[in-house]
């Protein structure tokens, strides 16, 4: 199976490469592939050369934080191993400053310049609750823009990213996670038998329509399609499956609804106002209040910041969901009872009829059973 967004890698490095090097920000919604993106950057560069850091997971504390990050550095600072054991900072702003200077100053072998490729940057914006920091992230960018070293970040949250950088230092190159291609999708089955080339691109095209080119649900769905392979590999059908109960992609659905809604302010109205656009889309400020029960002043405030979080997207002034595949796990999972087979595989039908192409809606797949794949609607008992 191939890496998805190869060609993006290859931009992400002719940036590290240029004089001055530029410094990637690679941002784009839950499931995209900033991650693996990072990790494909980590092996073609060399571990011994740059530092992976998951900074959404070892974010705590400045202190404890500096201390993993040191630990687990392949990198040398002032001519010693920044993971040698060093005195314990004597406070939260101590302790960021000497990370600071470990992403300035350190060398990798040779006395080359660092790399550091840094996964979901903006969750360091969590120190600013301790005292003597209340601009980490401005702090951090200046670092990283006086500096000989390189650096890749990645982020989520796309309208935080814009909003950080919009006054940023030229080094820094915003790159937008495009949705894969068909192409790219076909590229990336995995091997099923027997599968022609024309079966491969049909799957490919239906796969990356049905995922909405997004990485995660893209392989997500291959995988599935190809475990049922024997019964004709029906996408709809593995979509159905990871919808349901705690299948892999209901389950990956909720993590991400819950992360977004906990950065964000506003909790149960914000989920009022994701139900209800998760029933109708795109809707106006003034319809989305008047189901809300609340003025347009506070439903306009609910509204930036589900934007904030990059949930809705507003065009035209009309709000819709960012993402269609959440759109249909909120429809399915945001209420009392959870959803039956039945109700499942209805609403994905339902979905997958609004989203192929007319030329070959959904109840056409199983038509051309003769001639293609069994794929189609799934059949209920």
């Amino acid at each position: 199976m191939m890496a998805p967004h190869a060609g993006l890698e290859r931009r992400v490095v002719a940036a590290l490469d240029a004089t001055p090097p530029r410094i990637p920000v690679v941002i784009g919604g839950c499931g995209s592939g900033r991650t693996t993106l990072l990790h494909a950057l980590n092996d073609r560069l060399g571990r011994d050369q740059c530092q992976y850091v998951d900074v959404e997971r070892a974010t705590s504390t400045p202190e404890r934080f500096h201390q993993a990050f040191a630990a687990a550095s392949p990198f040398t600072l002032n001519g010693q191993s920044a993971a040698a054991p060093h005195d314990t900072a004597a406070s939260a702003r101590a302790a960021f400053d000497r990370t600071l200077g470990l992403i300035n100053r350190a060398r990798a072998r040779h006395e080359a310049p660092a790399t550091f490729l840094l996964d979901e940057v903006l969750e360091l914006r969590t120190f600013e609750s301790f005292p003597g920091l209340r601009h980490v992230l401005r702090e951090l960018l200046h670092a990283m823009a006086e500096s000989s070293n390189r650096f890749v970040l990645t982020s989520r949250y796309v309208a935080r990213a814009h909003r950080l950088l919009r006054d940023g230092h030229p080094r820094f190159e915003v790159i937008h996670l495009p949705p894969l291609g068909a192409a790219e999708v076909t590229a990336m089955l995995p091997p099923m038998g027997n599968t022609s080339a024309e079966d491969r691109d049909y799957l490919g095209r239906t796969i990356q329509v049905l995922a909405d080119g997004r990485a995660a649900y893209v392989r997500a769905l291959s995988e599935a399609a190809a475990a049922m392979s024997g019964r004709g590999g029906d996408p709809i059908s593995a979509l159905t499956a990871l919808l349901t109960g705690e299948g892999a992609l209901a389950s990956w659905c909720g993590h991400r609804y819950e992360l977004r809604l906990h950065k964000a302010r506003g909790y149960g109205a914000l989920k009022a106002i994701l139900e209800i656009l998760a029933e109708d889309e795109p809707l106006t400020l003034t319809e989305v209040a008047h189901q809300l029960y609340r003025t347009p002043g506070s439903t306009k405030d609910y509204l930036s910041w589900l934007e904030d979080v990059d949930l809705i997207v507003s065009r035209q002034k009309r709000y819709s969901f960012s993402d269609p595949l959440m759109r249909l796990w909120v429809r399915l999972h945001c209420r009392p009872v959870p959803p039956s087979v039945d109700e499942v595989a209805r609403e994905v039908q339902a979905y997958a009829m609004a989203r192929l192409p007319q030329a070959e809606p959904v109840h056409a797949m199983a038509a051309v059973a003769g001639d293609r794949k069994d794929w189609g609607i799934i059949e209920i008992d």
